[in-house]
């Protein structure tokens, strides 16, 4: 038997830290832009470090794992409350494996 409980109180931790670095990742955005308006834009060959192309390409990118990340939180969070968490999403049967970070809800042999 799963341990709706202790799941629903590691995936709400897990939330609120998504939400935070989706924060954080917003402002970061934000100010590489407000950067980039001030700065040479061909920063391609810059000695001082990455370019600004890149440092968005990674926040970017961190922001859509971050928001995939929260998604599958959700949806974990809402098969918690409607009684489906630890059940395979394909056949309803009781998962032997269920990690807290379940993210399909496939059951794992």
């Amino acid at each position: 038997m799963v341990d709706a409980k202790r799941f629903r109180v590691l995936l709400e931790e897990e939330r609120d830290r998504k939400v935070a670095l989706l924060k954080a990742l917003l402002g970061d955005i934000t100010s590489v832009n407000v950067a980039r308006q001030d700065a040479n834009v061909d920063d391609e060959h810059d000695p001082e470090g990455s370019t600004i192309a890149f440092e968005l390409s990674q926040a970017s990118a961190l922001m859509e794992q971050s928001r995939v990340g929260l998604e599958q939180i959700e949806a974990a969070l809402l098969r918690i409350a409607n009684g489906s968490y630890g059940l395979c999403a394909v056949c309803a049967s009781p998962s032997r494996r269920v990690a807290w970070r379940q993210g399909l809800g496939l059951r794992i042999a």
